[in-house]
């Protein structure tokens, strides 16, 4: 009973642990990667959605192309060293205005990372990807979330009929030269190399023509958004786990989402933590270069612990 009470109190004061420890920060750098989050509003409902996205939930906007032009344009002012423009939701491709957001970044000069399940959202957009992919052949890259290489685990996740038609949505974009990688979760049961061996055959079996390695395969902890069961990460951390805080997202990237119920933007920390208000960091990106305590499970499982980044691959 004990345990389970103190389980609940973590994370609740910003700068001091429950053991009254102090609990670890991180500070900006360089931003590398920028994040935008499209809404929240999804074509699915997965079990273990980290922003619990779903097809009633809309509790960040849709953007739209004027959302994002300050924030380009922030990035040229400024000679911000951002490589990467990622693109995540909810699903992206729900999003009206997605394909004006997507040619409006690839314009500007920046790489394109968008995050979409894939699952019948590809085809009403078709041939104006094609026509995007044909003009920024370098540029646009998309990331495919296939939970796992079992029917069983993918659709349990993500509901029932969705692993079929997600594998030949994958089929067809490789098919079409389109930059693919793949998201998956990482089993605690199994190692990388059995996950590594398992999408390998899959893809082989379904005659999927991509050669997939660490490099086009992200494998990505499992995680319980309603689990406090993880550590406190304090400052003493870093020597013990042998990494420092540079190592984190927070450290070099951020995500600007549009809260509903508000006119403007925010910018977030974290790509997985949309709604607290402790994460929210301002409106530009200049207000977001600020410390950023690590205040949530999140932090711990899935960066601390867990190691995973959501730009890792693309």
């Amino acid at each position: 009973m004990g345990k389970t009470l103190d389980n609940k109190l973590k994370f609740q004061d910003p700068f001091k642990t429950l053991k009254g420890e102090e609990r670890a920060s991180v500070d900006m750098g360089e931003l590398k990667t920028l994040w935008f989050n499209t809404g929240t509003l999804c074509n699915l409902e997965c079990q273990n959605c980290y922003i619990e996205s779903s097809p009633k939930n809309d509790r960040l906007l849709y953007l739209t192309k004027d959302d994002v032009l300050p924030y380009i344009k922030e990035i040229e002012e400024n000679s911000l060293p951002v490589e990467l423009i990622g693109i995540t939701g909810g699903e992206p491709f729900l999003n009206p205005n997605i394909i004006n957001i997507i040619e409006t970044i690839l314009r500007a000069g920046h790489k394109a990372l968008v995050l979409t399940n894939a699952y019948k959202v590809i085809s009403r957009w078709d041939k104006k990807l094609l026509t995007l992919n044909q003009l920024f052949p370098d540029k646009l890259f998309l990331r495919v979330s296939l939970d796992h290489f079992t029917k069983e685990v993918h659709e349990k996740e993500r509901g029932y009929n969705t692993f079929l038609p997600t594998l030949e949505s994958i089929g067809w974009l490789i098919s079409k030269s389109f930059n693919v990688s793949i998201a998956g979760r990482f089993l605690q049961s199994e190692s990388y190399t059995e996950a590594l061996d398992g999408f390998k055959s899959l893809f082989k079996k379904h005659e999927v023509p991509l050669s997939l390695s660490e490099d086009n395969l992200v494998l990505f902890p499992e995680m319980d958004s309603k689990n406090l069961n993880t550590p406190e990460i304090t400052t003493s951390c870093w020597s013990i786990l042998g990494k420092g805080p540079e190592s984190l997202m927070c450290s070099s990237e951020r995500m600007v989402v549009k809260p509903k119920g508000q006119n403007k933007t925010k910018v977030q920390a974290c790509t997985l933590i949309p709604y607290n208000k402790e994460f929210e960091l301002g409106e530009s990106l200049s207000e977001s270069s600020k410390k950023v305590f690590l205040n949530h499970p999140f932090c711990s499982s899935f960066c601390v612990l867990g190691g995973s980044s959501c730009s890792s691959t693309y």
